[in-house]
């Protein structure tokens, strides 16, 4: 189990090497909500998401002999490009599975950063076969996007952030794909955190009913919460201590709208969820004092965002 001290061991392991991103107001949710809300703006992070935190922290514990065999990931999107750039940074050689289909951007991204990108694989699901298969193959080391304790240890540094920012802060509304991002925060903060998922892509909401991790065909526009299962880390650290949430594809969008006009910020849809259930109505905040919100990524092609704009 992941716990506060492993999270407080990855903020020191990666200092200096990811930007503290601010925590933004917005007097429009406060109006909206009749409660502060404060926005942890992780799409400023060095390759536009939360995911460089968990990657420098794994790449950081690996051994000269596991680092001379290379690295490899799977990943829409976000893991990929944090991986590959922050394999360049070590000097590691990296391989990341990506599938027919993911963004075409994160897709590019991905390959400037350095990293070598496979796409044999049509779906995630398949993708993650594809992984086990070249991990035999090429004895490369596993930097899992979201099931490994120093990944979710590294990106737990963002509710550090956020309560240091706003210690008065006393529900924390997090986006979730397989798990990462919110058992991290989970295991280093103690106050209410709530996990939001696309009805469409669920895997935590499905594991945590099922006591375990259960095969899901995720699909959403929020492609960086697409995740086929929830990781058992995220399971065991979130089973009885996190909030479940489902949030619609059309209130996704006004999330990402909202975000967008009101706060100015071009995030991507995954990350406008949480946003997306608060509007929604869907998170219950009697007592509450201030609420933070995990704007985890920005990388959306201009082709998806001008689509979702012109929805209204």
């Amino acid at each position: 189990m992941v716990t506060r001290d492993d999270v407080l061991a990855a903020r020191r392991t990666i200092a200096g090497r990811v930007h503290r991103t601010p925590t933004l107001t917005s007097a429009s949710l406060e109006r909206e909500l009749g409660v502060s809300v404060y926005l942890k703006a992780e799409l400023f992070q060095r390759t536009g998401s939360f995911k460089v935190r968990g990657v420098l922290n794994k790449l950081a514990s690996l051994g000269e002999d596991e680092k001379a065999r290379g690295v490899i990931g799977i990943s829409a999107g976000n893991h990929a490009q944090a991986l590959a750039y922050g394999a360049a940074l070590e000097g590691v050689d990296a391989l990341v599975v990506m599938w027919q289909g993911v963004s075409e951007q994160k897709l590019e991204a991905t390959r400037g950063y350095g990293a070598t990108v496979d796409l044999e694989a049509t779906d995630p699901s398949q993708a993650f076969d594809r992984l086990h298969e070249l991990i035999a193959e090429t004895g490369r080391t596993l930097v899992h996007p979201f099931d490994d304790p120093l990944v979710i240890a590294g990106q737990g540094t963002v509710g550090l952030e956020l309560l240091e920012d706003v210690p008065e802060v006393d529900v924390v509304v997090v986006p979730v794909g397989g798990g990462g991002l919110i058992s991290g925060i989970r295991a280093g903060i103690h106050t209410r955190v709530i996990a939001v998922e696309p009805e469409t892509s669920a895997a935590l909401h499905e594991a945590l009913a099922a006591g375990e991790p259960v095969p899901v065909e995720p699909v959403s526009i929020a492609d960086g919460l697409n995740a086929p299962f929830a990781g058992k880390n995220a399971v065991e650290i979130c089973r009885g201590r996190v909030e479940s949430v489902l949030v619609t594809e059309a209130e996704i969008e006004a999330g990402f709208r909202f975000l967008y006009s009101r706060a100015k910020l071009a995030c991507e849809p995954a990350a406008a969820a949480g946003i997306a259930a608060l509007l929604a109505g869907k998170v219950p905040l009697e007592g509450a004092r201030a609420v933070g919100v995990v704007v985890s990524g920005g990388n959306v092609a201009a082709e998806t965002t001008a689509a979702i704009l012109a929805r209204r």
